[in-house]
Formats: structure tokens, C-alpha cells, sequence
């Protein structure tokens, strides 16, 4: 994961510019290095594995009638204790943790903070309702695209599919300022037909915004 450089953010804010020109949707892009710290998720699995693992070892010796020498109460408590305290540290490991969450949950959360940012960013502010948010979570390989009234009732939500699954592609192959490029064309040329351009104006910045970890909190 790698979010993206001062000039690859630049122009990927040219490219909303030059699209802008052509439409009155008004459209922010925002990337996120994830959704959420998910800092509950180590210490659950962590606690899960630490309390079933040691116990279930030391009652399948006794069945075997083994002598081991973590079988006694007290050292099978200190073993949950160590493997708590390592398992809690190495699930925290960024290409662990991802791992370990369920993907209905990393999307649930990507979800939440999409919309999260389409009400921040102003973009159901709009004058004529004409907000799109490209919204991108890296870690959890998410993209999805919004839009407000104006846009909504001239175009369909599936005329983003295809959209998106090519920019999740791009994410996934570590390809993000790729994708957004490609996306914000796709997008201007859906909106060019479909919500052309009919008098000039810029509500909101043309730029890429990228959250950091109080954004996303």
C-alpha cells in the first residue's frame, strides 16, 4: 500500500479539472489508507487463539496420556498469558491484520466512511445537486462511486459498475493514481453526455483528498 505522491495527486486534480469542463457534476476524489484502525481486532483473535489453544493442547496429552510440562493449571495459564501478549503484537502487523478482518466488515467500513465524506466534502451541497465522490480505501482494496440527486436521476448506479471493478483491478495491482485517472475519464465521459455542461462554475476544490488517520478515526 502507497498512497500517492504531490505530483501524482496534482494530476490526478488536472484531470478533474479538464473533465469538469465539460459537465456541471461537481467531483471530489478522496483516498484513504484504510478505513479503520481496527484496533479491537488483534486483541480478539488474540484472546480467542491464546484461550482455546494452550488448553486444548495440554487436554489432548492428557488423553494421550503424554507428560508434558505445560499440562499443570498454573503453567497453562502463563502460556495463554505469553501468547496473548505475542500474538496481540504480531496481529497488528498491517499485512496481518487485513487478513483477519472479515471482508463484510472491511467493506461495511469502507462504505461508512464514503458516505462519511460525501457529507464532509460538501457534495450534497451542490447548487443543482450535480456532487460525485470517487472514494478509494487502499488497505481494504475498496472503491466506490457517489452521487447526489442531480446526477442520480439521469443516470442509473449501475452505469458506475463497470467503472469500478476496472479501478478496484488497478488498486488491487497497486496501480491507484492509474486508476483514478482512468476513472475520472470514465466518469466525464458518462456526465458529458448525460449532465453536459450548461454555464460555468467550480463549487468545490478539484483535487485529490487524502485522509490520514485523525480523518479517519
Amino acid at each position: 500500500m502507497s498512497l500517492l505522491k504531490e505530483h501524482e495527486q496534482r494530476e490526478v486534480g488536472e484531470a478533474i479539472a479538464r473533465v469538469e469542463r465539460d459537465t456541471d457534476a461537481e467531483i471530489v476524489s478522496v483516498l484513504a489508507p484504510r478505513a479503520d484502525d481496527y484496533a479491537y481486532i488483534p486483541l480478539l483473535w488474540a484472546g480467542l487463539v491464546a484461550l482455546i489453544v494452550p488448553g486444548a493442547l495440554a487436554l489432548l496429552a492428557g488423553w494421550f496420556g503424554l507428560d508434558v510440562f505445560w499440562t499443570g493449571p498454573w503453567i497453562v495459564l502463563l502460556v495463554q498469558w505469553a501468547l496473548f501478549a505475542v500474538l496481540a503484537i504480531l496481529f497488528r502487523l498491517p499485512g496481518v491484520i487485513t487478513r483477519l478482518i472479515p471482508r463484510h466488515v472491511r467493506f461495511w467500513r469502507a462504505a461508512n466512511l464514503a458516505r462519511r465524506q460525501f457529507l464532509e466534502q460538501n457534495l450534497h451541497r451542490t447548487e443543482a445537486g450535480t456532487g460525485v465522490l470517487i472514494f478509494v480505501s487502499e488497505a481494504e482494496r475498496y472503491v466506490e462511486i457517489l452521487v447526489d440527486q442531480g446526477i442520480s436521476s439521469r443516470l442509473d448506479n449501475a452505469a458506475w459498475a463497470d467503472i469500478v471493478a476496472d479501478f478496484t483491478q488497478k488498486v488491487r495491482a497497486g496501480q491507484t493514481q492509474q486508476g483514478f485517472l482512468d476513472c475520472v475519464e470514465a466518469c466525464g465521459a458518462l456526465l458529458k453526455t448525460h449532465v453536459p455542461a450548461t454555464h460555468d462554475r467550480d463549487e468545490l476544490p478539484n483535487r485529490l483528498i487524502v485522509l490520514d488517520h485523525n480523518d479517519i478515526g
